[in-house]
């Protein structure tokens, strides 16, 4: 699968909004959209008006990019959005949402969802008791999570448990690095920027 290897803050100046795609860094000063609020490239910072697509679009690559999603990825969620009940625009973000990657660094267990990928990778999670090493693994209601005991000695996990971060209501960390899904998130839960039914109207052309 093709995975995109260049600059990632330059997606955030490309879609104008930070997709904390770099951890700490996106916090901070040193955070390049804070010094060049505009897209990169020579023609960058020429205001452009979009398009009815243009919108739909950036709205499209900014949710990818946002999960750090491939475009045949992403768009597999969201054919597998619109045979659930419910809003399709809703339920495409609450399966990203759902990602055990994206799960492990809702939790503060990772400092982006690019290394909270890689960790799952190297098996340092677990998922009711089982070693889970799928990124895209999609977590259930009631699903436990932990960090694998051999995990907890290395100073990358010491580093990364010693900051504390706001978890969503949805999910509920104990004090011995161990986590459950109380429930999937509602919407005003998931705090992708983007008009998701700006997406659907994007596929359903």
């Amino acid at each position: 699968m093709a995975r995109y290897t260049g600059a990632v803050c330059k997606l955030c100046r490309r879609e104008g909004k930070k997709l904390f795609l770099k951890g700490d860094k996106c916090t901070s000063q040193a955070c390049p959209l804070e010094k060049r609020n505009y897209a990169p490239g020579q023609h960058g910072a020429a205001r452009k008006k979009l398009s009815e697509y243009g919108l739909q679009l950036r709205a499209k690559q900014t949710a990818r990019r946002y999960y750090g999603l491939s475009e045949s990825q992403f768009h597999k969620y969201f054919l597998m959005a619109t045979r659930q009940n419910g809003m399709a625009g809703e339920n495409l973000l609450r399966i990203c949402e759902s990602r055990l990657d994206n799960v492990v660094y809702l939790l503060g267990w990772a400092e982006s969802r690019a290394e909270a990928r890689q960790l799952v990778a190297h098996g340092h999670y677990l998922v009711n008791g089982k070693r889970v090493d799928i990124p895209s693994y999609l977590i259930k209601k009631g699903d436990t999570l932990a960090i694998a005991k051999n995990s907890l000695d290395s100073e990358k996990f010491k580093a990364i448990l010693e900051k504390t971060g706001n978890v969503p209501a949805w999910l509920e960390v104990n004090d011995d690095n161990t986590a459950k899904v109380l429930d999937l998130p509602q919407r005003d839960q998931i705090d992708v920027p983007v008009e998701e039914h700006l997406i659907v109207e994007y596929y359903s052309k």
